[in-house]
C-alpha cells in the first residue's frame, strides 16, 4: 500500500467510525444496517467489511475511544473520581461514571452484552472496570468481600438491566444511582431510605411513618400496643 493508499484507507476508516457513531447514538446499534452506514460514510459496503470485519468489531471500535476516555478520568482525572478524594467518595464517584456512561451508550453496550457465555464479565474493558471497582471498594468497605461486591454491582451496570428498569419500570435515573449506593455501602451522609428516594416510598418498602425490622423503638412500639390491646 503506498502513501496514498493508506491516507485514503485512513479517511474511509475516520469516515465509517463517524457515521457509525452518529447513527448508533441517533437511531440505536439495533436499528442500523452496515449499509446505513456505508451510505453515510460516502463509502462502499464492502470497504465497511474490509475495515472492520463485522458489525461487532465496527461497534467495539465506535466504543474504544469512549471506554478510553472515562478510564483516563479515572487514572488521572480530578478526584474523587480520579487519585484522591476519601474511600466512600471516590467509590460513589465512580459507580456513578460508570452509570452514566452505560446510560449514554447503552445501546451499543447491549449489542456487546451477549455474544457468548461470560463475555460481558470476561473481555478486557469489564475487567479493568470491575478490577478497579474492586479495590475501591476494599479501601471504602475493607471488612465485606470486594471482589464479589464489585460482581454484583457491576452485574446491576450491565446495560440491559439499566434500560429495564429505566424504560419498562420508569426508575429515575436518581433511583437507580441511589440503589447502587446502597448496594455499596457507601451512601452520602444522610441520605433517606431506599424507599423513599426519588418520587416517594416505593410500594412494599418501609416508610418514615411505618416501623421497620431493623427499627428497635418502632418494633417496640408495636409490641407494646399488641400487649396492651390483648389485655
Amino acid at each position: 500500500m503506498d502513501g496514498q493508499e493508506r491516507v485514503d484507507a485512513a479517511r474511509n476508516r475516520a469516515a465509517i467510525l463517524a457515521a457509525a457513531a452518529a447513527l448508533f447514538d441517533r437511531d440505536g446499534a439495533e436499528s442500523v444496517s452496515m449499509s446505513d452506514i456505508a451510505e453515510a460514510a460516502g463509502v462502499g459496503k464492502g470497504t465497511v467489511f474490509r475495515r472492520f470485519g463485522d458489525r461487532t468489531a465496527l461497534i467495539e471500535a465506535v466504543l474504544m475511544p469512549r471506554v478510553n476516555g472515562l478510564s483516563q478520568q479515572v487514572e488521572h482525572g480530578a478526584p474523587p473520581l480520579g487519585p484522591g478524594g476519601s474511600p466512600a467518595e471516590a467509590t460513589r464517584a465512580y459507580l456513578d461514571a460508570l452509570l452514566d456512561f452505560v446510560v449514554g451508550n447503552r445501546t451499543l453496550i447491549r449489542a456487546l452484552e451477549n455474544r457468548g457465555p461470560n463475555v460481558y464479565y470476561a473481555n478486557a474493558s469489564s475487567r479493568y472496570w470491575i478490577a478497579e471497582l474492586t479495590r475501591r471498594l476494599t479501601v471504602a468497605r475493607p471488612e465485606e468481600d470486594a471482589d464479589y461486591l464489585a460482581h454484583v454491582l457491576f452485574t446491576a451496570l450491565r446495560a440491559d438491566v439499566v434500560d429495564y428498569l429505566m424504560t419498562a419500570r420508569e426508575m429515575s435515573l436518581q433511583r437507580i444511582r441511589a440503589g447502587l449506593h446502597t448496594l455499596a455501602g457507601v451512601t452520602y451522609p444522610g441520605t433517606p431510605a431506599s424507599g423513599e428516594i426519588a418520587g416517594g416510598p416505593v410500594p412494599g418498602s418501609p416508610t418514615a411513618d411505618s416501623p421497620t425490622a431493623g427499627d428497635p423503638v418502632a418494633v417496640g412500639d408495636v409490641q407494646a400496643a399488641g400487649t396492651r390491646a390483648g389485655g
